[in-house]
């Protein structure tokens, strides 16, 4: 099953830095048509995004959200750590008799790897900021996106 939290939580909060430097407001309900994802999905990811400081919220009729620090001091990697939490980019086997020679070895060898893989994906992410991202997704051609109503940010839809 794919685990859409990490892409779901990076638009999103590009959407709130986007709304910002543009003054708009945003909410959770905005984020929810822009992303077309299920707002009870994005009030989700909200709760570990907030408890990490990376989002701050206020409820309330003229509520928004906004980034809860510079988008220059949030890391891709701090944002997918938020939302993924423990969970592994790869799970490996439950322990298997050992039976033969590959029985016995692989599931500590591909968690071996596996683990080697998370790590340069961590670093990669570290590498980005939400601010050099957002500049990033600003250079994009954004023909054929449609204004968010209340916002007028175009996003483009999905195909």
């Amino acid at each position: 099953m794919l685990d859409y939290r990490f892409p779901t939580a990076l638009q999103m909060v590009l959407s709130v830095a986007m709304a910002e430097q543009s003054g708009e407001r945003s909410t959770s309900a905005i984020l929810a048509y822009g992303l077309e994802a299920n707002p009870s999905f994005i009030r989700k990811l909200m709760v570990p995004l907030t408890r990490d400081g990376i989002i701050v919220s206020t409820l309330g009729r003229n509520g928004s959200i906004h980034l809860g620090r510079p988008a220059e001091e949030i890391t891709l990697r701090d944002i997918y750590l938020s939302v993924i939490e423990d969970k592994k980019l790869w799970a490996s086997r439950p322990d298997v008799p050992a039976r033969c020679v590959v029985s016995a070895n692989a599931c500590w060898y591909f968690k071996s790897i596996s683990e080697e893989a998370e790590q340069a994906s961590l670093d990669v992410l570290a590498r980005h900021t939400v601010a050099s991202a957002l500049e990033e997704v600003k250079r994009a051609d954004t023909s054929g996106c449609d204004p968010v109503p209340e916002l007028d940010i175009p996003y483009k839809k999905a195909d």
